[in-house]
């Protein structure tokens, strides 16, 4: 499964077969804070982190999410991945504690995936 860095608006269906190629009812994502973008894709968070990286984004505004595109909404978004493991970010879990950090990868999903 390729991964794909989002910079615009990727329709539902686009969102719904990447999740039935790869997990069935789940895709992975990676979303740059800063740069408002998003990884989408692959097995591993930590690939679509790489992705990410190697596009120039910086490892404090990159973090992990799981999108389920069947579920009713707001029951789409888990903000859990390995990679959101921090503890000099004061992240000591894989889910991402800080709620402001929450919202801010909620509003890129929101900006650049029709769910």
């Amino acid at each position: 499964m390729e991964i794909q860095i989002v910079t615009d608006k990727l329709p539902k269906e686009q969102v719904l077969a990447l999740a039935q190629d790869t997990f069935g009812d789940m895709v992975k994502v990676v979303v740059d804070i800063d740069k408002k973008i998003l990884a989408i894709g692959g097995e591993l968070h930590a690939d679509a982190e790489a992705v990410l990286l190697d596009s120039g984004s910086k490892q404090k505004n990159v973090w992990g999410a799981n999108i389920f595109p069947g579920r009713p909404q707001g029951e789409q978004v888990e903000f859990t991945s390995l990679i959101n493991i921090r503890p000099k970010q004061g992240n000591t879990q894989t889910l991402i504690q800080n709620p402001a950090i929450q919202q801010q990868v909620a509003a890129v999903i929101t900006e650049r995936l029709a769910l």
